[in-house]
């Protein structure tokens, strides 16, 4: 019988419409007050009641603006625009709670590294080490002719830069201070030691960095590690750097055969099969009974919008979705967008794919009552290969709530969830080791 906790990740972003879309119109959604404080305070300390071992937030540069050729329905429909900058939410997050980790994107396309590496390092200071990165290159062409380019740059070619971007990051994490450098030595004004701290000389194709880290090293040095790709040259990347990859399936079997991938990579490249825990997308409608729960879930119909998950959809496979008939088969062709989501979708029709839309997005819903959800999340979890999920919210922050009051209870009976936190860094409590990367991660030959 399998006994392993299942790790849970709230999925959110600093906007008002993020997965579910159109569900920002139900009266009991509090998605429009993203621009609140409060309203993350408020939704932080509800995680960290219901022991989420993190807040996973989202975030794109660019717009929506393949489907229709235009903005038009993602402005009315809130298709994540407008979006704010999810990296200033965490420090007043992480001061209301004392475990919460915070899984936070990033796109490194248009990033230098240099700066870069000392704001995490900071916001790993702040949150006493409860900080994670998720690592993405971006897939919209809109972000890239407002960063000054002419188009998106090739599929692979954004894995090669960020290979080297993660060179750099992990030179000025891992070996620019050793661990004794900082004395805050008072009686004889010694506050480091400058001979512990050493410069990083890079001279790359894409980066050329000179100088010291500016941040003294932090609880973990290097932040939790996420990644989201499931492309061939994905999957590369993420075995080799991520600690956490984020992945989506129709079915259990085809989950396990993408986890195997996975997993017999980072060991292709000299890592533990563990050494990468996989989530996957989920939605959860929960109710007392299962009648009570289905009722919930045809009365949220009425507020999701189709075309507007289907317009996120467009840009996500690069292809304007509205150019097809209703019965026409789709064929996204070369695309520099997602590649394993334009793969999977090719044939589909523009009904199907409104079908699959029905609540607004593309996720699978689990729908029933407090035994039945749990059942299915064991089920992904048993014959999926995978650790956890991102959880969905379709309407905040009751989706949360039903959860923690409902799901919780349910596979803590069960021995499948935890019942309190364990001690340490985001990356202790998630691998039951240091607060630093293994010795087996590419970033430890850095090290001093």
């Amino acid at each position: 019988m399998n006994t392993k906790e299942i790790l849970f990740n709230a999925f959110t972003m600093n906007c008002v419409g993020h997965i579910h879309h159109g569900m920002w119109t139900h009266p009991a959604d509090r998605s429009i007050e993203f621009n609140s404080l409060n309203y993350w305070l408020d939704l932080a300390r509800l995680l960290e009641k219901g022991l989420f071992d993190g807040m996973f937030i989202a975030d794109i540069l660019g717009v929506y603006d393949v489907y229709q050729q235009g903005i038009g329905i993602t402005a009315s429909e809130s298709i994540q625009l407008p979006v704010n900058d999810p990296l200033l939410l965490i420090s007043g997050m992480a001061s209301v709670t004392e475990h919460l980790g915070f899984g936070v994107t990033a796109n490194l396309s248009y990033e230098a590294p240099y700066p870069f590496a000392r704001r995490f390092s900071t916001l790993d200071h702040l949150t006493q080490g409860r900080i994670g990165w998720n690592i993405v290159t971006g897939y919209l062409d809109s972000a890239a002719r407002a960063m000054g380019h002419t188009q998106l740059m090739n599929h692979d070619r954004r894995y090669d830069q960020a290979d080297e971007f993660l060179d750099v990051v992990y030179q000025l994490w891992e070996g620019s201070w050793q661990d004794d450098a900082l004395l805050a030595d008072k009686p004889h004004r010694r506050y480091a030691d400058a001979q512990k701290i050493h410069e990083i000389d890079h001279q790359g194709e894409f980066y050329q960095v000179r100088g010291y880290h500016l941040s003294s090293p932090s609880p973990q040095r290097t932040p939790l590690l996420f990644q989201a790709g499931s492309s061939p040259r994905g999957i590369a990347f993420a075995a080799q750097h991520a600690e956490c990859s984020f992945v989506n399936a129709a079915s259990p079997s085809a989950l396990k055969i993408q986890s195997q991938r996975l997993r017999q990579a980072a060991v292709a490249t000299g890592r533990h099969p563990n050494d990468i825990l996989i989530f996957m997308g989920i939605s959860v409608i929960v109710a007392a009974t299962e009648q009570e729960a289905k009722e919930k879930y045809h009365s949220y119909l009425h507020y999701a919008s189709p075309e507007a998950g289907i317009a996120h959809f467009s840009s996500s496979i690069g292809v304007d979705l509205s150019a097809f008939e209703l019965d026409e088969p789709i064929h996204s062709g070369d695309t520099r967008a997602i590649q394993s989501v334009s793969q999977t979708f090719n044939g589909w029709t523009r009904r199907q794919i409104l079908e699959q839309h029905a609540l607004g997005s593309r996720y699978p819903i689990i729908v029933g009552n407090p035994s039945q959800v749990a059942d299915a999340l064991i089920h992904w979890i048993d014959e999926g290969d995978i650790d956890g999920f991102n959880l969905t919210r379709i309407l905040n922050p009751q989706s949360y709530q039903d959860f923690v009051d409902y799901v919780v209870p349910e596979l803590q009976s069960r021995g499948r969830y935890k019942t309190a936190y364990h001690s340490g860094s985001l990356r202790q409590k998630l691998f039951q080791h240091s607060d630093r990367l293994p010795d087996t991660h590419p970033a430890a030959r850095w090290r001093v």
